[in-house]
């Protein structure tokens, strides 16, 4: 403070970074918010996610298993290997207060009968079907997980900002802005008494 020239050009550019300081805190704040409550309602939608995979891997594990039992395991694996990579789908972006968060484009056609009926059972349809609604629920995840990640990062960095500006730019400002109108408040009284003795001076 000691380094402060305490004028009126001063009290009102102290004044106006005050507000704006304070707007900026306010309008981080609401930011900050909206993300987390963005973020939280994403991790719950990664358990349920993670709870289906597992209910829909078991099932299909279990038909794997039968299958294997009564195709023969070569066979099984020989009709894997021949059902062709899903390479249909896109990475896209999305924006949430400013945050770009990844958008899965899955444009996968429906399942198409890769293999033959001759020597396969019900058991492998199965299989195949559960595996692949496991995929498409592998993607999402994959999507809401990174979504969180980089929430997080935005909320962290957000955080640090909000702080900054409320536990010290803030009261700095706030500080200045009393200090001055203080002293320049005691330079008016001093001013006044000393017209005033002026006056009563000329009088005499």
């Amino acid at each position: 403070m000691e380094n402060l020239t305490p004028t009126k050009a001063n009290l009102i550019k102290s004044k106006s970074m005050l507000e704006f300081s304070t707007k900026g805190y306010e309008l981080l704040d609401k930011k900050r918010n909206v993300l987390i409550r963005e973020m939280m309602a994403m991790i719950d939608e990664v358990k349920e996610i993670q709870i289906e995979i597992d209910s829909i891997f078991k099932e299909a594990n279990s038909a794997m298993i039968y299958a294997m039992l009564t195709m023969g395991t070569n066979n099984v694996e020989e009709i894997a290997l021949s059902i062709p990579k899903d390479e249909n789908i896109s990475i896209l972006s999305k924006s949430i207060m400013g945050v770009e968060i990844p958008f899965i484009k899955d444009e996968t056609p429906e399942i198409q009968p890769y293999y033959g009926f001759f020597r396969t059972n019900s058991s492998l349809d199965i299989t195949v079907t559960k595996m692949n609604d496991v995929q498409k629920l592998l993607y999402k995840l994959a999507e809401v997980e990174n979504s969180v990640f980089r929430l997080a990062a935005e909320i962290k960095k957000t955080s640090k900002r909000a702080n900054a500006l409320h536990k010290i730019q803030i009261p700095r400002y706030r500080e200045m802005t009393k200090y001055i109108g203080e002293v320049l408040e005691e330079k008016e009284r001093e001013d006044f008494f000393r017209l005033k003795r002026i006056n009563n001076r000329s009088k005499d």
